[in-house]
């Protein structure tokens, strides 16, 4: 009897062991076109028993090369290494994508149990004494006979290795572990906690005075906010940038322009349960000692070492060659400012809620422009359709909506992207506006990137952009400022690279590049979105379909420098606070606070502007993958402002132009080193003058 029972509980388990597995979307074949992750069936409870399936899987496939008796080589030591974990790849891009575009408490709290096992998991490989003999084994018998792709993936999986900690003795190791686990969990929580302050605020008017000022499109979001919040009559404003920077922007109220900027620069600064001061720290010092350990002197030292800046000397060097020129000219617009407030009679003195108020002021009565004269021409619709005629004129690029395919949210767009001849490039997301489960800011990046596999398949990769702009009203389409324009401009940029890549192996397709080159695919589009050629083919009154007039478009030529020195400060002295967390050799800060107010200080920042992210708010470093890395976006901004004139000497749509820098960057991932593939597409190193020229930094 008692076998019986026995047999039959084995039985019983096995049959829901077995309905577990079919149930689960991430345990069988996606049915579904272009491979697209069914998200119409995937729930939260899935992903940790994919995972741990997805991870006994990987280690199967690593213990089956270490256990190989074949003489290590290339193809059956480094590239299978390459090809192994696919599947949790496939299940942890998903997971992570949704944590950032359509998160809840439950994703949350699963990604704090998930981030230490993965993190424990990659240890576990990285940290194999006999996985890293065998590489070490063909890198010194093949580092000089293997060429192209091949030569780069075994050079780049030999450093990520000696990176990770694979020369480390073993009771260093089990630190190094440690150090990876907790900053797995506490970057996380940093970007949760600023998520949670920003929808926590809200900026509530009920009194239609204070809305003086504001533009009508403004007003009718901010009123349909307050319904869906129970609180009809009034008008509730937000700190997602759709909402507080256009209040900044236009509000008359200083007092309520105070009230909202305040709360935006002191999210994650309120010594309540969302604080992140401590959390900061504690990932500083962490960085730093993992850095050490691993021979550096500092966290930026270890970073930019594998970046084309090489050292942080390098990157103090650039950003001080900027800051002197950009400061001066934040000066000369700040006295420009005040002499407004003077001349209106206000009895103060300007303040950083103020600047955005005055600089549009300033800026109508010097240019006779304004961005809610712009707006009716950019709505989301237009600049959706000119950003797709750019990418078809430049690589012959086409783009049809797929109405029935699965999406991760209804607000997501999904496009097949097509070669001229027809043929399937891959699948596009794009996801517009803000909501409560999105965290801020506007980003690229996908749910399965481009490589060949084992079968010498080219599997297509599948690209997500999510944005935060302005919404629709009842009265009105999307309309965007230019600065979104140039946003969605821009993060289609890194769709591009995406979506073109062209190489072999998973760890050097795509974005798959040093962080300080990752930029200039993205911010070479933005050049487009202001050409005058170009904006006839998109900027079209919402109302009438009047193209842009020529009026109009001179003077966004004309103001096209304008307020540069304020836009450049707040991001230098951003580049500069990245720098001095993580280019320290001891963390002994006690009140980030006061570091902060000192450190910006020293560095001749003007009390009339902050600093673009304040610590406490700063994802990009403490959450995001920027740490010693937010310089980039400048670095990258030498290299496209120098590519660009490339296309302005030959035609902005020059074929011969467009295929070069298709060929030499967009296709190429990280198979070659940056600099020689930028020279290849230019002829040239890059040049900083025409950055310091479009910034209006020097004197055309």
């Amino acid at each position: 009897m008692k076998t019986l029972i026995i047999g039959f509980i084995l039985v019983v388990m096995t049959m829901l062991n077995v309905n577990a597995q079919t149930s689960n979307p991430f345990l069988k074949e996606y049915n579904t076109p272009f491979g697209i992750p069914p998200f119409n069936e995937i729930q939260p409870e899935h992903f940790m028993p994919a995972i741990e399936n997805a991870i006994k899987e990987h280690n199967n496939e690593i213990d089956a090369i270490i256990n190989n008796t074949e003489k290590p080589d290339f193809n059956n030591t480094v590239a299978r290494l390459d090809y192994s974990g696919s599947k949790l790849r496939n299940i942890t891009t998903v997971f992570h994508n949704l944590n950032s575009s359509n998160t809840n408490p439950e994703i949350q709290a699963l990604a704090k149990k998930i981030a230490p096992v993965l993190s424990a998991h990659y240890d576990n490989i990285n940290l194999n004494e006999n996985l890293f003999k065998k590489i070490k084994t063909v890198y010194e018998s093949e580092k000089t006979s293997l060429t192209g792709e091949k030569a780069r993936l075994l050079e780049e999986t030999y450093k990520d290795f000696i990176r990770a900690g694979a020369n480390l003795d073993n009771v260093s190791k089990e630190r190094l572990r440690e150090i990876n686990s907790r900053l797995s969990v506490l970057t996380l929580q940093f970007g949760e906690n600023v998520l949670k302050e920003t929808n926590q605020y809200q900026l509530i008017i009920t009194d239609k005075k204070d809305l003086s000022g504001l533009p009508q499109n403004l007003i009718d979001q901010a009123a349909e906010t307050a319904e869906k919040n129970g609180k009809a009559g009034s008008w509730i404003f937000t700190l997602h940038n759709p909402s507080v920077m256009p209040f900044l922007q236009y509000a008359d109220n200083r007092k309520l322009r105070e009230e909202i900027f305040n709360a935006y620069i002191s999210k994650g600064n309120k010594n309540n349960e969302f604080d992140n001061k401590n959390i900061l720290l504690e990932i500083a010092a962490l960085r730093l000692e993992k850095a050490k350990m691993l021979g550096y002197n500092t966290h930026a030292e270890f970073v930019l070492d594998d970046n084309m800046a090489k050292t942080p000397q390098n990157v103090d060097k650039l950003l001080k060659q900027l800051w002197t020129p950009a400061l001066s000219r934040a000066k000369t617009e700040a006295s420009q400012l005040q002499a407004i407030i003077d001349r209106d009679g206000g009895k103060f003195k300007l303040e950083p809620w103020d600047w955005r108020y005055y600089a549009e002021k300033l800026r109508k009565e010097k240019y006779d422009l304004s961005d809610e004269e712009l707006k009716p021409y950019f709505s989301l619709e237009n600049v959706k359709q000119g950003i797709f005629t750019v990418a078809n004129k430049l690589y012959g690029l086409t783009f049809k909506e797929l109405k029935d395919v699965p999406k991760y949210h209804p607000d997501a767009i999904a496009y097949e992207v097509l070669e001229a001849n027809g043929q399937h490039v891959g699948v596009l997301f794009l996801d517009f506006h803000p909501r409560e489960s999105k965290r801020g800011g506007a980003w690229m990046s996908s749910y399965r990137k481009q490589f060949i596999d084992e079968g010498g398949k080219n599997i297509r990769p599948l690209i997500t952009v999510v944005c935060n702009f302005s919404k629709p009203t009842a009265s009105s389409p999307a309309l965007l400022t230019f600065d979104e324009t140039s946003t969605f401009f821009h993060e289609f940029g890194h769709a591009l690279h995406g979506l073109l890549s062209d190489s072999r192996y998973y760890s050097l397709t795509g974005t798959a590049v040093p962080r300080d080159f990752v930029e200039l695919p993205s911010q070479i589009m933005e050049n487009w979105a202001a050409e005058p050629e170009v904006l006839k083919l998109y900027a079209k009154h919402y109302l009438t379909g009047e193209v842009i007039p020529d009026a109009i478009i001179q003077k966004i030529k004309n103001a096209s420098v304008f307020n540069q020195g304020f836009e450049t400060v707040e991001y230098l002295a951003a580049s500069f606070l990245d720098m001095g967390y993580h280019n320290i050799t001891e963390v002994s800060i006690k009140d980030v606070e006061a570091y902060e107010d000192k450190f910006l200080n020293e560095l001749g920042l003007i009390p009339e502007i902050t600093s673009r992210y304040r610590s406490t708010y700063f994802n990009h470093i403490f959450s995001g993958g920027y740490s010693s890395g937010y310089y980039s976006y400048i670095w990258a901004a030498i290299l496209d402002s120098d590519a660009f004139e490339a296309f302005k000497e030959n035609g902005i749509f020059d074929k011969t132009t467009a295929t070069k820098f298709r060929e030499n960057i967009l296709e190429k991932g990280g198979t070659e080193d940056p600099m020689v593939l930028y020279r290849r597409f230019r002829g040239a190193d890059p040049d900083i003058k025409p950055l310091l020229k479009k910034r209006g930094l020097i004197e055309i």
